[in-house]
């Protein structure tokens, strides 16, 4: 009995058919299939290209911002001074208080 209740659900809820429904077909004409996938190619190619030209328009966008940013500020050379307050210690004194 518990066979046949088993086999009753796995058909019910069977997701061979729900799956075969939203699937890709592949065309049976040969010229066809190979047009489909030069197109397939051909799209891969384009989004690639755009990313690229996208992501160096960005890079180039920055960059030029942070050239724009630092246009009137006029350029410091870092220092190599320490500014502070020192203390003489005497023979004899304890270096803690």
């Amino acid at each position: 009995m518990s066979d046949r209740l088993f086999r009753s659900f796995q058909t019910r809820f069977s997701s061979v058919g729900l799956s075969a429904m939203f699937a890709p077909r592949k065309p049976r004409h040969p010229l066809l299939r190979v047009l489909l996938g030069v197109i397939g190619v051909l799209l891969l190619a384009v989004l690639l290209v755009v990313g690229l030209v996208v992501g160096t328009a960005m890079l180039a966008g920055g960059l030029l911002v942070r050239l724009l940013r630092q246009r009137g500020k006029p350029m410091t050379t870092p220092s190599r001074v320490v500014d502070g307050e020192y203390h003489v210690v005497k023979p004899g004194q304890p270096l803690l208080r």
